[in-house]
């Protein structure tokens, strides 16, 4: 059986960003005193627009380090990309506070990009047997 120590890693880190997502939101629904929906309040919008945003790319990518790992693809290069792709995710939510896209929102998005598009090459690769 594969050694799944990346997937792992990989998914309780992630596991713990989600939460932290849902501490955010509910931390702003809490100073804003909305129960449903956004209420309008700009600082619950963008928590809950980054929330959401992690929910779209993680599980695509966290399949793509499962399966590499399970048909023995590992290795160091994927522990770094799923090290970049969760620092990325970070970044990315907390560049999402500004009025302005910034710094951190950009290097989260590069940092999700960049790891996504590898994984799904070596996944593609690995599928028609070339790696």
């Amino acid at each position: 059986m594969a050694d799944l120590h990346i997937t792992l890693l990989s998914a309780g880190i992630a596991a713990l960003i989600n939460l932290w997502h849902f501490w955010r939101c509910g931390r702003a629904r809490q100073k804003g005193n909305i129960a449903h929906g956004d209420g309008g309040d700009v600082t619950l919008q963008r928590a809950m627009r980054a929330h959401s945003n992690f929910t779209e790319y993680t599980p695509l990518f966290l399949l793509l380090v499962f399966v590499l790992e399970i048909t023995d693809h590992s290795g160091w290069l994927l522990g770094v990309a799923a090290g970049l792709f969760l620092v990325g995710r970070v970044f990315h939510a907390i560049g999402l506070n500004s009025d302005k896209p910034g710094m951190l929102r950009m290097i989260g998005m590069l940092c999700t990009l960049l790891p996504t598009l590898g994984v799904a090459v070596a996944a593609i690769l690995a599928g028609v047997k070339v790696i």
